[in-house]
């Protein structure tokens, strides 16, 4: 298999515990996402990588593929590695299972950049708010040249010293979105690596790739997505629903 699209899902969200159970308009979040993949890339082989026997259960009923996986993995991305043990895609797409926005376009872009001289792949968008930016659940991602990544963090960077942080219109700060790619031989050595130091602090998985030397390729999307981080975001993504 030369492509696939993998979901982490996770039952004990810290921050939101059981959000992938959760109802968004009468529909469990996971489905969401499940039935948006599908209808965005039908064309791509579709696997959910899970922990509890109650999402397994739901995803069954509705026709999805699931793997079972270890619950004590440190990251979403080492529960894909796990999954992909069986699976064996040469690549792998990440999406969220708190994610049910994302666009074919998006899923694409993250198929071809990770088949390019790169390790991983993510996607990024301008920031457009000062709210946002100092947001530590709105990860931050600053960029080469070349377009590989440099560092990703909670709080706000690049921190402008001329306008005490505050972010302006031609600002190159990039909200990450919580999507990747990655190549199968990526997978088996990430999953050998211990938590980095940065990745510890910041909580956020790709900082360990960025320690040991690996390169991510990030794309730019003009279409932000709606991540579910906490209770308070279901109205949002209610209110997107409605509007699509």
């Amino acid at each position: 298999m030369d492509l696939a699209i993998i979901v982490p899902c996770r039952l004990a969200s810290q921050r939101f515990p059981k959000k992938l159970l959760h109802k968004v308009l009468g529909k469990e979040l996971i489905l969401w996402t499940a039935d948006r993949i599908k209808k965005e890339v039908p064309e791509l082989p579709l696997f959910f990588a899970v922990d509890d026997p109650s999402i397994k259960q739901i995803l069954k009923e509705n026709g999805y593929k699931t793997v079972m996986t270890h619950p004590d993995h440190e990251s979403g991305t080492d529960r894909i590695a796990e999954a992909n043990n069986g699976i064996k895609a040469e690549y792998v797409i990440n999406v969220q299972g708190d994610e049910p926005l994302i666009t074919g376009e998006q899923i694409r872009k993250l198929g071809e950049l990770i088949q390019t001289n790169v390790d991983m792949a993510t996607l990024a968008t301008p920031f457009k708010s000062n709210s946002d930016f100092h947001d530590p659940n709105q990860v931050k991602v600053v960029l080469a040249e070349n377009r590989q990544a440099l560092y990703f963090s909670r709080s706000p960077i690049p921190y402008s010293r001329e306008h005490k942080g505050m972010l302006q219109a031609a600002s190159p700060a990039l909200r990450h979105l919580g999507l990747y790619a990655y190549s199968a031989n990526f997978l088996i050595q990430f999953r050998s690596l211990k938590q980095g130091y940065l990745e510890n602090i910041e909580k956020l998985e790709q900082l360990r790739a960025i320690e040991n030397g690996f390169k991510i390729g990030v794309g730019i999307t003009h279409t932000a997505t709606i991540g579910i981080d906490s209770p308070e975001d279901v109205s949002k993504l209610e209110a997107a629903l409605k509007s699509l």
